[in-house]
């Protein structure tokens, strides 16, 4: 039975972060590479042999689940029972090779892109363990194991971010995306009290059947329960108001940019809407929250991506407003259409965040996009696989973005939520924005004439060393703008960097061909595929059916001129005319800083949360509480000790005669309390 092999998929990535973390210091760096590749190789080939073996067998039961550990018993406490059990669906088959395959990829490109740094060994033990920890959650058959996951996710992107820990920003950024996610997993916590009170139980199917047999159950705590966990889904999935953590974790290496926003922890929150979207299904009220906040999420991060200057900026924010689409699909019930997207924002995200580090490896660390131009032909291979990633996210026909965000925004507008068209007009306007923020950053980084400095190689290592983005980073970081200090010529990456960036393009370009919608001409295979998980459970949650294919083509065109009005407007700008976009900031220089500025919700944040509850611990806390109350407590005892102490010591004078007082005055005072004792228990 293939499902029996589950629990090999993520004990070999775990394996990989034991034997790494443990000896990977004393390691040579192609061994720590083989131990942290092989194990993620391994893991992948056992999700294509269960996906072609249970294909074969036909469709699979909607939930297989094989206890690996514990037994029967993993916790059982008066009453409540939760077994270490992993499961296998449509969905989980799905984020399985989402994971494995992407992840392993990024690994591969790790091994050329991290050659020169230190901590290599470190490195890919946080890689592996990323990926365990991912692979967990998306494995799990309840919610207590999959928060096992979403917990141990949330520590490995504190590790990866924090790579760089000699750096303030990078350790701050560490600590931001950790306690951010720390709120979003108290909502998901207290959904779980939740679910234990009313159902007795965190089994998936334990309360999925319960739900479903129970049609009259609609909104009350079911309500409550999907809210708190759409509290901790837009934390993990950064999504407003807890999405400001993403953007800065950017600070770690690029391709753990790419295995955060592309194959690992941002989806999780997604899938975990998804997959609980028997619950959702039974609080319109829910999904109405979840769609506005990933329609308003969508729109406010593309607004703020088309004015930011470091590359891997633009494309953080670009997956924000891209998990803003997730959202506002699995909002309006149309949850396959919403994994179809987590699929090719898989592909496509994971080359743009690959492809733009293989431009940072070019011009030795540099970020900013204004420091950068006429790159098309010095790196070919990046500039064309790059090329298929704009195109992709930019959703123009026959790639890939373009029928899973098609799908979203035509499902936005046909379903039964009262606000579905001004959902789907917020959704073209973000496509038309996305299409425009993509192609400025094509246009400024590729075309144009360079703005960067080339100085000649240098060929002693201390200066290859510097050739990554840890390095570099710290050195570009002094320079005014447009001075940059490159420690040698532009150049094309290793091929160990660009063999995985030339299989994502093709899955940009072809990955979305498993979703084409019957008026293209294809079946919705994916659709079809994740039917059996979504069909179970539902409870109204619908679309309208007066629609016609002409009305679907309409739609469609509508999104793709969108996307071409984006794409003229990037031409025009930063093509064909340079320096108009400059003027049009200058023009309106208020509003052009609030844009740039991320319209000051960091600051914001800081002001209204971060400093009262600084203020609040370091004059309540830590001087009345721990300098008054514990340290006053502890050096109260410390004084009684030493008094006590002080006149014990007398009584050890060393004189026989001070003895024998003290031991006749002893004696006396124990007759006394003999005799008087002894009368007053007589009255």
């Amino acid at each position: 039975m293939p499902a029996s092999y589950l629990w090999l998929i993520p004990l070999l990535p775990f394996a990989g972060f034991l034997i790494n973390g443990t000896l990977g210091r004393r390691l040579p760096r192609p061994l720590v590479s083989a131990v942290a590749l092989i194990p993620t190789f391994l893991s992948a080939c056992i999700w294509m042999w269960l996906w072609f073996t249970m294909k074969a067998a036909g469709a699979p039961e909607s939930i297989h689940s094989v206890v690996t550990l514990f037994g029967n018993s993993w916790i059982s406490i008066s009453g409540f029972h939760a077994d270490f059990a992993f499961t296998v669906d449509h969905l989980t088959l799905i984020m399985l090779g989402v994971v494995t395959c992407v992840g392993f990829l990024i690994h591969l490109y790790s091994v050329g892109y991290m050659a020169h740094e230190d901590g290599y060994w470190r490195f890919f033990a946080y890689l592996n363990l990323f990926m365990f920890f991912m692979l967990v959650l998306v494995l799990s058959a309840n919610f207590l194991l999959l928060f096992v996951g979403w917990e141990g996710v949330g520590l490995a992107s504190y590790l990866l971010i924090g790579f760089y820990f000699k750096k303030d920003s990078a350790a701050n950024a560490g600590k931001k995306a950790f306690i951010v996610n720390r709120i979003g997993d108290f909502g998901f916590l207290l959904a779980m009290f939740l679910l234990v009170a009313h159902f007795g139980s965190l089994d998936f199917a334990t309360i999925f059947n319960t739900v479903s047999q129970h049609p009259e159950w609609q909104g009350g705590f079911l309500t409550a329960i999907a809210l708190l966990l759409v509290v901790g889904a837009t934390g993990k999935s950064a999504q407003i108001p807890l999405y400001v953590w993403l953007p800065d974790a950017m600070e770690g290496p690029t391709p753990v940019s790419a295995l955060i926003h592309a194959a690992t922890m941002v989806t999780a929150g997604i899938y975990m809407v998804a997959r609980t979207h028997t619950i959702f299904d039974r609080s319109p009220y829910a999904l109405g929250v979840v769609a506005i906040i990933g329609a308003a999420t969508a729109l406010f991060a593309a607004c703020i991506g088309m004015v930011q200057h470091d590359i891997k900026r633009v494309l953080a924010y670009s997956t924000i407003s891209q998990l803003g689409y997730m959202f506002l699909a699995c909002g309006v019930g149309a949850y396959a259409a919403g994994i179809f997207h987590l699929l090719t924002h898989a592909f496509f995200k994971a080359l743009l965040f690959l492809a733009a580090g293989s431009v940072i490896h070019a011009l030795s660390g540099e970020q900013d996009m204004r420091n950068m131009g006429g790159l098309r032909k010095r790196i070919p291979v990046t500039f064309w696989t790059m090329t298929m990633g704009v195109l992709a996210i930019s959703g123009i026909p026959g790639w890939s973005g373009f029928f899973s965000k098609d799908e979203i925004l035509y499902r936005a507008f046909i379903s039964n939520n009262p606000i579905g068209k001004l959902l789907w007009l917020v959704g073209v306007v973000t496509a038309g924005m996305t299409s425009f923020y993509m192609f400025r950053l094509w246009f400024k980084t590729f075309f144009g004439e360079p703005r960067y400095e080339e100085h000649p190689s240098l060929h002693n290592q201390g200066a290859a060393a510097q050739l990554h983005s840890g390095t570099h980073e710290v050195m570009a970081a002094g320079h005014d703008e447009g001075q940059i200090a490159h420690p040698h010529s532009v150049h094309e990456s290793p091929w160990t960097m660009l063999g995985p960036l030339v299989i994502l393009a093709f899955l940009s370009f072809a990955g979305g061909w498993v979703g084409i919608a019957s008026i293209f001409g294809g079946h919705d295979e994916i659709g079809r595929f994740l039917d059996p998980v979504f069909s179970a459970g539902t409870a109204g949650t619908g679309f309208q059916a007066e629609y016609s294919h002409a009305t679907e083509l309409i739609l469609t065109a509508i999104s793709v001129l969108a996307a071409a009005i984006g794409f003229f407007i990037a031409y025009a700008l930063y093509y064909k005319k340079p320096g108009t976009a400059a003027s049009y900031a200058r023009r309106f220089p208020a509003l052009y800083r609030l844009v740039e500025n991320k319209f000051y919700v960091d600051e914001i944040y800081q002001a209204v949360i971060v400093t009262p509850l600084l203020v609040f611990s370091r004059l309540f806390l830590a001087t009345l509480v721990d300098g008054g109350l514990v340290n006053g407590s502890g050096f109260t005892a410390g004084a009684t000790a030493r008094g006590l102490g002080s006149l014990a010591r007398r009584i050890q004078s060393g004189n026989i005669r001070s003895y024998a007082g003290w031991l006749a005055l002893g004696a006396a005072a124990v007759i006394a309390v003999m005799i008087f004792g002894h009368s007053l228990w007589l009255h």
